[in-house]
């Protein structure tokens, strides 16, 4: 369905009501699924750190609408956060 579809189909009454069913349920489709998704994240990450920093469910949750980053910048991004978690790198480098 396209959004021209659904606005033809969803009134204005339909609308207010779902946006309040999410002000009091949560958000709701991609955002919750982040959110659920970034939830575990940070419990699998907090159950295996080390000593330092304890992460949050907001160190998880993607971060839509800012410049996407090259495949160099989002290795080098998975390089520096195994670093400060302690880890080392085994396999093989292409840089």
């Amino acid at each position: 369905m396209t959004v021209a579809d659904l606005d033809m189909r969803l009134g204005s009454a339909e609308l207010t009501e779902w946006m309040a069913y999410e002000k009091i349920t949560g958000p709701l489709g991609r955002r919750r699924h982040d959110i659920q998704a970034a939830t575990i994240a940070s419990t699998v990450a907090n159950a295996n750190r080390g000593r330092g920093k304890r992460f949050a469910v907001h160190d998880f949750i993607p971060a839509y609408g800012l410049e996407r980053q090259g495949p160099q910048e989002m290795l080098a991004t998975i390089r520096s956060i195994n670093r400060s978690m302690g880890g080392e790198e085994h396999g093989r480098r292409d840089d």
